[in-house]
């Protein structure tokens, strides 16, 4: 598995232990994470969520009035390295 993929398993592992239904996507340059939030969810719960999303590359908290809450975090996949192009010896 990519380490985006890990990083993101770990990201929904721990949301899921907070008590958060967690879907994980996997994309063609990232991987997302999205959990359902109740309004009912504690302080301390919130303070963990945000330490686990702070991991991601990017995160976010989507709210309507009709669906509810639903915290996303994105972990991008690394680019393949295609070697040096006009390094330091082509500088002028």
């Amino acid at each position: 598995m990519p380490a985006s993929g890990v990083s993101a398993a770990a990201i929904a592992a721990r949301l899921s232990a907070v008590g958060l239904p967690v879907r994980v996507e996997e994309h063609a340059r990232y991987t997302s994470v999205e959990a359902e939030v109740p309004e009912s969810l504690s302080a301390d719960s919130w303070r963990e969520v945000l330490e686990v999303v702070a991991e991601a590359d990017r995160f976010g908290l989507l709210a309507t009035s009709l669906n509810g809450r639903t915290l996303w975090a994105v972990v991008r996949k690394a680019v393949p390295a295609t070697g040096v192009v006009g390094g330091p010896s082509h500088q002028r």
